[in-house]
This record gives C-alpha cells, structure tokens and sequence, in this order.
C-alpha cells in the first residue's frame, strides 16, 4: 500500500476540483462547484464570508442545490437546509483485505452507454447521488444478472494521491454472494495499482457497509457530517 499524505482529504471535494477533476469545475471567486451533471458537490474554503456565499448562490443559481459533503461553513440562514447526515470516513489500511471472488463471477466495465442501468440500480439501493455523468469522475465495475445490472462500484473523488471508492451497491435479490466485497476489492487493486491509495465515506448508521470495510481491513479516519442547502429564489 503506498505510503501518501491525507491531508487533502480533509477537503476532498477541493483537492478534486484543483487537480484530476479541474475539468469539470465551474468557478467564482474562492468557491467551486462540479458540472450540476457531474456531481452537486461544492467547494468551500474553510473560513467562508458573505460574498463567498453570494458567489456560490451566483454558480448555481436560484433554487439551485449545494452539496456541502464535509465542508465545515455554515450559509446564511435564508438558505435552506435539506439534509444532515454523519458519517465516516474510512482510508484503506496498510494490510487490507482482499475478498475472493465468487466462483465463475464475472465482472463488467462500466461506462456511458450503461448509465440508465447504473442510475436505476442506484435508485433501488440509494447508496448515495449519483447524476447522469457521475461515471465520468472514474471507472466503474458492475455485475449483471442476464441483462440486468445488480451491482457495481467505482470511482469518485480523486484527491492527489487517493481514490474514493464509491456507488458500492447490490440489489436486494443479488445479496448475499459476497458481490460488494468482491467489486470494492477490484476496485481498490486499480487504484494501488497506479500508485493511490484507497479511501471511502459511509454514512455512520448503514451496519452492513460498516461491517463490509471493517472485514475489509479499512479504518476510520475522521466522523464527518454531510449537509445539503437550497439556495433562496426559486
């Protein structure tokens, strides 16, 4: 496992933004913002002022939808709050596991062609956003039943030096085969394998991820809290 600094993981979506995912960066002033296609996640410094705020709100727009992930800044009251949720983030240990996989399982590359299937799994499984062009941010894997998608993980943030597993997901009817483990082991191996070193968000009260990167070998860096704000304006 290569030995890598962690503090861009402190700000994420930043250290995205600024590096692997400057592509899809939309920009005013200090704040920064994914392609609303992309992702909804915003970028904001760590001491926020008013006209930081005013310059998000001017990115996205009335009624517009900020994603603050980790960020720690508060906006001003008149926005209004969608979510709060608490979560972990997990980095991947020096030792960590990897899952066999399941007798004659086969895994799939996923990409543009399949979002409609991806986004309907995520649909039935709400393992977090996922937006029509969310499979650009990196690669995805993904297990089909016939035809069907039922399952996949993949790519997300990419701080320099790490890669966010993400998107792990299985159908209800396709548990219990040891799938997830089996895509998040294949999914961390690409990334070791470049040089990064995996890591990961869960939020704190889903048991079953958290039993699945503890077997894993995955460890908790930091509780983190997610919060989603409407911009005033319709």
């Amino acid at each position: 496992m290569p030995v890598t600094a962690d503090a861009v993981l402190d700000d994420p979506v930043g250290s995205s933004l600024d590096g692997h995912h400057a592509a899809f960066a939309r920009r005013k002033g200090r704040m920064a913002v994914y392609d609303a296609e992309v992702a909804t996640f915003a970028a904001v410094p760590p001491d926020p002022s008013a006209a930081d705020w005013a310059d998000l709100a001017g990115l996205l727009g009335p009624g517009g939808f900020a994603d603050l992930f980790s960020a720690p800044g508060t906006p001003p009251s008149a926005w209004e709050p969608i979510f709060t949720l608490p979560g972990l983030q997990f980095v991947a240990g020096e030792s960590s596991a990897a899952a066999s996989p399941p007798r004659g399982l086969r895994l799939v590359e996923l990409g543009p062609g399949d979002v409609d299937q991806m986004r309907a799994l995520v649909a039935r499984t709400r393992p977090g956003p996922f937006w029509a062009r969310t499979c650009e941010m990196g690669g995805y894997l993904g297990v089909r039943d016939g035809e069907t998608l039922v399952a996949m993980a993949g790519e997300r943030l990419h701080p320099p030096g790490w890669t966010e597993i993400s998107a792990v997901c299985t159908a209800p009817e396709a548990r219990g085969r040891g799938l997830a483990a089996t895509l998040v082991s294949e999914v961390a191996a690409r990334i070791v394998a470049r040089g990064e070193r995996p890591f990961l968000h869960v939020a704190a009260d889903n048991a079953a991820a958290l039993r699945l990167y503890d077997a894993l070998g995955y460890q908790v860096r930091r509780e983190v809290t997610f919060r989603g704000f409407r911009v005033p304006g319709r």
